[in-house]
């Protein structure tokens, strides 16, 4: 992988900081960071504006130009990656190893005094901005909006914003109409005496109004923002989008069943005017909801005394406990994913003695058998498909430059996902074709044990998911081993396969309770550098479940797995297993050869249907 030169382009960044047309004075310090002004975390190619400056293409990382120096900040899923597309003029700061500076810190330690820090207040968060802020002005210096961005400024050949048919889901996929997801957003927004609700995040409004697009790779969403009122309903996008006669109908543009529920468009492009417009017309008890990780410039249109930001918006809470019928899709969704997996690993089997399946060709079938299925509608992420010490880099994407052959002496390691209209999937599976040493057999163990632990867990009602995240670590931490990332993170249905506000992690303590519904990630890892890596990963959706006793009457909750595809037996040390470790492994076995079996049957698909009853065998 050969980095990115940017000399160049730092040169003309710099220049552009010195020019007064941009901002009224010379800036000393310029912040790239990785998101759009949505804050969404796999973004559209006019928004890779930190890719493009520093050439690390990573989902998490923030830029930093000063007239002298060039940094980046990312999360250990991208030391490794970071570094190899970086060239020398960056430096790379390795965030969470307790020598790496904060971004205020090293600003702080690099600038002249009273120096201004320049940034695009639409791409970064208000709660980012307020802490930055903060420690910046402590220290003499200070943070300024930018309006125009500067890197758009120095980059000709910039893509547009794309702007891609909507696709309507009806009340089959969705379990409720966006007329009654209006009515219970108000139901909230009364409870908590607010007037006005401003919707940023994509995936929010694809839920809320039953849509769908594919503006941004991977995740089903569209360009927009809604501000919701009590008595009206403003939608922002581009209005070309809206002359599909199925979706004006669907939106009831030209025939709405009651006042209340009329939707008025306005162009994506006008709702910071339209934004003032309703805080110049408010009343002074008036309150707007706004999420506090939505873009500075908006949340500075909302006046102070009439501003109430949360952390997770009542879209976000709703979003995030499925209904009955997004439960069942979920499902379905999941046993097709199953045997497209089942497919390709049977087919991997026969193939990969012939030496020549190739990281690539790998994933290109995975794509390829999971598009033969019901409702396919593309990936979830780019699948990370690694060999051997490929596998060590925990967000591998294979390039040609880096394509391994997969073999049968090195430990193979996909991670893959897909979206179908009835659901979102992400599923890790990590396989040895040939024998595997005692070393990986005992780290696959631990990884195993630690994703039993938490899916097995029974825990009380109001329980947040990053209490659960030691239970996958506590058999690697036993032998000292650990891994750089969190357990598990929400999964949307038919929308992003990262969503918030529940997950797994000992990265956030902000993480909301998990409840009956929610649907999350078990994916706990080992990551052996330059040699192997390891991760099991099942989405499993939260159910109720009755212990022996109900403690203060708070009730108990467990997971349910809905990936149902086999773990390989032969990476386990299995008397490294508890009875009630191996009765788990067991159970989930018999659970894939009885639901993913009958689908395979009935699709006809014999050879995989063969490798699964091989591979689901009990174990002793």
């Amino acid at each position: 992988m050969s980095p990115k030169i940017t000399g160049e382009l730092l040169r003309q960044l710099r220049q552009a900081m010195r020019n007064c047309k941009y901002f009224s004075e010379p800036i000393q310090a310029y912040i790239v960071p990785s998101g759009d002004a949505h804050q969404s975390e796999y973004i559209a190619p006019c928004d890779c504006r930190r890719e493009f400056i520093c050439g690390f293409n990573g989902s998490a990382g923030t830029a930093i130009v000063t007239e002298k120096h060039a940094a980046m900040w990312t999360d250990g899923r991208y030391f490794l990656q970071a570094s190899q597309q970086m060239d020398n003029n960056w430096t790379l700061m390795k965030m969470g190893l307790k020598e790496t500076p904060s971004q205020e810190d090293w600003l702080i330690s690099v600038l002249p005094e009273n120096s201004k820090v320049g940034v695009d207040p639409w791409i970064i968060a208000a709660d980012q901005w307020k802490n930055m802020s903060k420690a910046l002005s402590g220290a003499g210096h200070s943070l300024v909006a930018v309006q125009d961005n500067l890197i758009d400024a120095v980059w000709t050949d910039r893509p547009e914003r794309p702007s891609t048919q909507l696709r309507t889901l009806g009340l089959d996929y969705t379990g409720m109409t966006w007329q009654d997801k209006i009515t219970a957003l108000r139901a909230k927004m009364t409870e908590r005496k607010i007037n006005w609700f401003v919707a940023t995040a994509l995936d929010e409004i694809a839920w809320l109004f039953n849509l769908r697009g594919a503006d941004i790779e991977y995740n089903p969403v569209f360009f927009a923002y809604a501000i919701v009122g009590m008595n009206t309903i403003r939608l922002f996008v581009d209005l070309k989008r809206l002359s599909d006669p199925a979706l004006r109908d669907h939106l009831q543009l030209d025939s709405p069943s009651k006042p209340e529920l009329s939707i008025q468009t306005f162009p994506y492009e006008s709702v910071y005017t339209e934004l003032q417009a309703i805080c110049a017309a408010q009343g002074p008890k008036d309150k707007v909801w706004i999420c506090d990780k939505a873009s500075c410039a908006l949340t500075q249109v909302i006046p102070k005394a009439h501003r109430s930001a949360i952390p997770y918006t009542p879209l976000c809470l709703a979003k995030a406990v499925k209904n009955a019928t997004e439960i069942q899709g979920m499902k379905m969704a999941h046993i097709k994913d199953a045997v497209a997996l089942c497919e390709l690993f049977a087919w991997l089997e026969k193939e990969i003695p012939k030496g020549n399946v190739t990281e690539i060709s790998a994933a290109d079938k995975a794509e390829e058998l999971r598009s033969q299925q019901k409702d396919f509608v593309g990936l979830s992420f780019p699948t990370i498909s690694s060999v051997g010490p490929n596998g060590a880099i925990i967000h591998y994407r294979p390039l040609p430059e880096t394509n391994r052959t997969l073999s049968l002496n090195e430990v193979y390691l996909i991670d893959s996902g897909a979206q179908y209209i009835d659901g979102t999937t992400d599923v890790t599976r990590t396989m040895h074709f040939g024998t595997p040493s005692a070393f990986e057999k005992e780290c696959f163990t631990y990884v195993l044990k630690g994703h039993i632990a938490v899916s097995a867990a029974v825990f009380p009602n109001g329980t947040k998911g990053h209490l659960l995240d030691s239970f996958a670590r506590a058999a690697l931490w036993d032998s000292g081993l650990d891994y750089l990332h969190g357990t598990g993170h929400g999964v949307g249905c038919f929308l992003n396969v990262h969503e918030g506000p529940c997950g797994i992690s000992y990265k956030t303590f902000a993480d909301e309770p998990l409840e009956a519904g929610m649907i999350v990630s078990d994916e706990p890892g080992y990551y052996e550098d330059g040699s192997f890596g390891i991760r099991i990963e099942n989405v499993v959706l939260v159910v109720p479940t009755k212990p022996k006793y109900n403690y203060r009457n708070r009730g108990s909750l467990t997971f349910e797995p809905l990936t149902l595809v086999p773990i390989q037996v032969k990476m386990m040390s299995t008397e490294l297993l508890t009875q009630k470790e191996r009765d788990w492994v067991n159970e989930y076995h018999r659970k894939c050869r009885e639901v993913v079996g009958a689908e395979l049957e009935r699709q006809g698909r014999k050879d995989a249907l063969e490798w699964l009853i091989r591979e689901t065998q009990p174990i002793a």
